[in-house]
């Protein structure tokens, strides 16, 4: 059987016209023939102003021979020629309508955006999704002081039971590593307390800075930290996976809200919670920093003590404690607002969780910059 064949019939071809035939086997077994054969058919720039392609003469033809002679087509009319197609068998009538129908014409590749204006529109996207960020996060607070009210009036309606282990879980089971990652803080702020402070013969003075930053700043953003990537991030997973698995729609069905059922609770454990870690913690970070003023800057504990209550006072303590709940709903409302955004994928899940916890995180140290300027603004 033999190859494939194209071939310019001379006695067809005039001024304004070109023919060509095509015989043979048009099948992926003489693929490098049969497109030597079509790219040199195509070339540019042919004397005529029509072709027309005779197949009558094709013995067998697949997919690939049918695209051939597609492309061949396609080429010559974006050249501005009229191509037409004639003689084909039947038998091959419905391959290559297939094959027309199934090739589509590349689009223009789009045009490079201004850079200016692309940065312009990237900010704005940007800002719009803030916005729609605050807004949401604006809904959720009157939602959870709605609900709080409503359990007010009908104490009965509130899950105590639900509260208290979400106590728990936030609480005392986040104790152990709250505990540890603040006794490092505290110490490894007094080990670079006293290593620079030595220099100009004022060791004592560790003790200073590390009871104010302490209570004042680090202990509760330490915590907030933490529980936001520890606890922010498992109520936005569980609330995703209720969203997923549509119970959360089931239960609207049956006539319960939400917030009040599974938000409501949550809130509140994290807010009675985190100030009692922020305490924990800020104790476990001073007795770090006098661990290590004893061990590795020679300070007695007798003498940290005694220093300790002369530089610091009962409003370095509120300050940090006054902190804490509020930070601490910051990161509640964040996770209960991401998992309820959750969508019916497992992608969209984990997209809510980070997004969860790096807007906590990022609320907390921003407000915590914003209770700074306030309690320098009155004093404290």
């Amino acid at each position: 059987m033999t190859a494939g064949t194209l071939t310019l019939l001379s006695g067809e071809s005039g001024r304004d016209h070109l023919a060509f035939a095509a015989a043979g086997v048009w099948t992926a077994e003489n693929a490098a023939a049969l497109e030597s054969l079509i790219d040199a058919a195509t070339r540019p720039n042919l004397p005529a102003r029509t072709v027309a392609l005779d197949t009558e003469k094709i013995e067998r033809l697949d997919s690939f021979g049918a695209w051939l002679i597609e492309r061949a087509l396609r080429t010559w009319n974006g050249q501005g020629l009229e191509a037409k197609l004639i003689g084909l068998n039947e038998n091959f009538q419905s391959l290559f309508d297939k094959v027309q129908a199934g090739t589509q014409q590349l689009s223009a590749p789009p045009k490079k955006p201004n850079s200016i204006i692309a940065t312009l529109e990237s900010v704005g996207r940007t800002m719009s999704a803030v916005f729609d960020d605050l807004v949401l996060l604006a809904q959720m607070v009157g939602s959870v002081i709605v609900a709080f009210f409503r359990v007010l009036r009908h104490p009965s309606r509130f899950r105590f039971t639900s509260m208290v282990n979400h106590i728990e879980r936030v609480g005392w089971h986040a104790l152990p590593i709250i505990l540890l990652i603040t006794l490092l803080i505290g110490a490894i702020l007094a080990q670079q307390g006293i290593f620079h402070f030595r220099k100009f013969g004022a060791d004592i003075y560790v003790v200073d800075m590390v009871g104010v930053l302490v209570l004042r700043e680090l202990a509760v953003l330490i915590v907030c930290i933490m529980v936001a990537g520890r606890s922010g991030s498992s109520y936005t997973a569980e609330i995703g996976a209720m969203k997923m698995r549509e119970e959360i729609d089931a239960l609207r069905t049956m006539g319960f809200d939400p917030i009040e059922v599974l938000i409501l609770p949550r809130i509140l454990a994290i807010v009675i919670a985190v100030p009692i870690l922020t305490l924990f913690g800020a104790l476990a970070a001073l007795y770090g920093g006098g661990l290590v003023a004893w061990l590795y800057g020679g300070i007695a504990p007798e003498v940290f003590m005694s220093r300790l209550r002369e530089a610091i006072s009962i409003e370095s303590f509120k300050v940090g404690m006054w902190k804490a709940p509020f930070m601490a709903l910051v990161i509640g409302i964040v996770a209960c607002v991401e998992g309820l955004q959750v969508k019916g994928s497992a992608e969209s899940l984990g997209e809510r969780t980070t997004n969860s916890v790096v807007k906590a995180i990022f609320l907390v140290i921003v407000l915590d910059g914003l209770f700074a300027m306030f309690f320098a603004s009155i004093g404290l």
